[in-house]
């Protein structure tokens, strides 16, 4: 359990799933998404839209019942407020396969680098610091979790106001605010690589940013 002010952060796990159904509602988060988009190809991601997001629902139910923790659970006051998807980047093929990344066999086979994929945050509780309690909550858990290396691929608003479709993985002055660097520049897609080293690197004794 992690927590940033008044927000307290838990990984999902089979007696949260309640919670998470309650946050999520009947769109399973966005578009019958739950989760799944950075984990699946495109046709498998479709697929499991069908049927109301069956499919991809069943795949992350499935993760939570092997203990996967494939994310954290933001709660004030006991209610559930927001989600992020934290985990090792192993586990997100479309990001391992992506041209916004651009990792050759060795990088996609690193465990030791998490990334933070998504964030959702129901409309009515936007605007309130929920974000950034969350990001902080995500390196904490990442952090105890023996991630070296934290990566997000947030979207470049410029200081412009972006829609919550695109902005699902989070803004550059998040990441920023919270000490990420940018790896990669910004790429077509508005979405640069940053990254938070979590662990001190060879022959020094304090985590410095990538």
């Amino acid at each position: 359990m992690t927590g940033a002010g008044d927000l307290v952060a838990r990984p999902l796990t089979p007696r949260r799933w309640a919670d998470l159904e309650r946050l999520f509602g009947p769109n399973g988060a966005y578009s019958n998404c739950w989760c799944a988009f950075q984990r699946v190809t495109g046709r498998e991601f479709s697929a499991g839209c069908a049927n109301r997001g069956a499919g991809n629902r069943a795949l992350l139910r499935a993760l939570t019942d092997e203990r996967r923790r494939p994310g954290l659970i933001g709660y004030r006051e006991g209610e559930p407020v927001g989600w992020v998807s934290v985990g090792p980047r192993t586990e997100f093929g479309r990001i391992l396969r992506s041209p916004i990344t651009r990792l050759d066999p060795d990088e996609r086979a690193d465990a030791s680098v998490w990334s933070v994929v998504c964030f959702y945050i129901p409309r009515g509780r936007r605007r309130q610091g929920i974000g950034s309690a969350l990001l902080a909550a995500a390196i904490a858990h990442a952090r105890k979790g023996g991630a070296r290396v934290l990566e997000a691929y947030p979207v470049d608003a410029r200081g412009r106001r972006v829609p919550s479709s695109s902005a699902y993985t989070g803004t550059v002055e998040l990441f920023a605010r919270a000490g990420f660097r940018r790896l990669r520049p910004r790429t077509a897609a508005g979405r640069p690589v940053m990254q938070l080293a979590l662990q001190p690197a060879a022959g020094t004794g304090r985590a410095n940013s990538a």
